[in-house]
């Protein structure tokens, strides 16, 4: 077989060649830039809340309402918070086992410098002995005036799919109750999804802080209730997190009177598989 070859063929052959790879590469830039910007799009609703669509709910039943924020909200202007009524605000502390949030000294200082009361709390992260979780929180809450329980927030977003409940739960009865033997108070924070899997017959006996946009079933016991991500305050340009207090006046101030309790009698020991000893 005899093949034969033009020469001018072959050049606009390559030339083919090359402009395929160019928009093969231009092809390449443009889909990375568009994932990228989808995934900032998702990290934005998800930070400051604008991706909830629920309709707002009714919370004007109750007495106490407040806020919570972590560095991902600003420079907070503690001041107007309180000028519109708000009375406490949880402020997070620390996350997993080393993480600690850049802005809670701050934060813990002006809030409580503008009358208001404070609590904090701590991501807890699945994949992180509770007892090394409890140590980070400590470390950061210890000799500060806390008005409020230390919060557990337990979510499954952002956190490993692929730890078993029990495991989950044992790591978070070994922090709680870590920090109840230094003798501060816990209370838990989830959501819906988080209070089935992890809180309902098994932590029921801490208190609840409750993440949900639609009113609440009159069957679930709750302390807290986080209804909103979108909650706009005047005087603060970034959406915030509202929360309410289920309990009138006389409940709140008694609630907020005890900062500490009684050191439980028996300490934790540290076990790598996080199960509770004793």
């Amino acid at each position: 077989m005899v093949f034969q070859f033009n020469a001018e063929d072959l050049v606009k052959s390559g030339r083919g060649c090359k402009f395929a790879l160019q928009m093969h590469r231009l092809m390449t830039i443009i889909s990375i830039v568009v994932f990228a910007a989808i995934g900032l799009l998702i990290f934005y609703l998800a930070v400051t809340g604008r991706g909830e669509t629920s309709l707002p709910v009714d919370t004007s039943a109750y007495v106490v309402r407040g806020a919570d924020i972590s560095a991902h909200n600003g420079n907070v202007d503690f001041d107007i918070l309180r000028e519109n009524g708000l009375e406490f605000v949880f402020i997070k502390a620390t996350e997993g086992a080393d993480f600690k949030d850049a802005a809670f000294a701050s934060n813990l200082i002006a809030a409580r410098k503008a009358g208001l009361k404070v609590g904090a709390y701590h991501f807890f992260r699945f994949d992180s002995p509770g007892y090394m979780q409890a140590l980070n929180l400590l470390h950061s809450v210890r000799g500060r005036q806390l008005d409020l329980p230390l919060v557990i927030d337990v979510e499954e977003w952002t956190n490993p799919v692929n730890r078993s409940t029990d495991q989950t739960v044992g790591r978070i009865k070994e922090m709680a109750e870590e920090l109840r033997s230094e003798g501060y108070r816990v209370m838990l924070y989830t959501n819906k999804d988080g209070y089935s899997r992890f809180v309902d017959g098994r932590l029921d006996n801490y208190p609840l802080w409750i993440c949900s946009f639609k009113p609440l079933d009159d069957d679930t016991d709750w302390t807290m209730w986080q209804y909103t991500h979108r909650g706009t305050i005047e005087g603060i340009d970034r959406l915030i997190d509202l929360n309410v207090f289920r309990g009138d006046r006389v409940r709140w101030d008694s609630l907020t009177a005890i900062r500490r309790t009684e050191a439980a009698p028996v300490r934790l020991q540290y076990s790598a598989m996080s199960d509770v000893k004793q």
